[in-house]
């Protein structure tokens, strides 16, 4: 039996906004920013998202591009933290604010599916438990990483990093990074040095010894809006 193919059209307020638009255009970030933030045009507070694509082969483990950076001005979104810790470090963690905070506890909730978090930290002693959730935790990119700073003993700070805007980023399967950098609302400068932090991250993470162009396109673009061509030229990016 042959299922019925539905083609989705575009709003007439997207066709409107890309018919002002030169989609052929190469713009520097802050050119890209000042046009989502013009055609901005809904009631909610826009998510600005930047995808990043790369030229490496995600299967080969040497060209897996993952990494932490701090946002200057944070992404606009509410950030809940889990932190696994006992005594002190547990102690530290609720007075730096984060929402959930346990051990043994902690972990049974989580293996019931209590999962009302989008960050968690641990602490080295706690993570041979913790481990036991990689199922769980894994593939929503939740799970602690030293890497990352996500295991320590410092769980104050890794609590305030989370809340400042750190973000992680992964490359997925067709080698592309993106994330989102800021709500449309933001000051455009914010938007912009946020842009330039992400950037700069993936470009930091580069794996030695690649051949050929690392970053190949950019793009910024906001939930609702148009997608705008960043041109990596001006960027002096390899």
């Amino acid at each position: 039996m042959w299922s019925e193919i539905v083609v989705v059209k575009p709003s007439r307020r997207l066709r409107d906004i890309y018919s002002s638009i030169d989609r052929t255009k190469l713009s520097s970030i802050p050119e890209a920013i000042q046009i989502i933030k013009f055609n901005s045009r809904v009631k909610f507070n826009e998510t600005v998202e930047m995808s990043v694509n790369l030229g490496i082969n995600p299967k080969r483990s040497e060209q897996m591009i993952r990494g932490v950076v701090s946002l200057p001005y944070g992404t606009g979104k509410t950030v809940r933290v889990a932190v696994f810790a006992k005594d002190f470090e547990a102690k530290e963690a609720r007075l730096a604010g984060a929402e959930v905070v346990g051990a043994e506890d902690l972990i049974e909730e989580v293996q019931n599916g209590r999962i009302d978090f989008n960050r968690v930290i641990a602490t080295p002693e706690m993570m041979v438990m913790v481990s036991k959730l990689g199922k769980v935790l894994g593939p929503r990119g939740l799970m602690p990483n030293p890497k990352f700073k996500t295991v320590t003993q410092n769980t104050a700070e890794a609590v305030r990093f989370a809340k400042a805007g750190q973000l992680e980023f992964r490359v997925e399967k067709a080698g592309i990074v993106h994330a989102g950098i800021g709500k449309v609302r933001f000051p455009e400068n914010h938007l912009v040095d946020n842009a330039k932090a992400f950037v700069n991250a993936i470009i930091i993470a580069k794996p030695l010894g690649l051949k050929g162009s690392y970053i190949k396109r950019i793009s910024i673009s906001s939930t609702m809006g148009p997608s705008i061509k960043i041109d990596s030229g001006v960027l002096n990016i390899a």
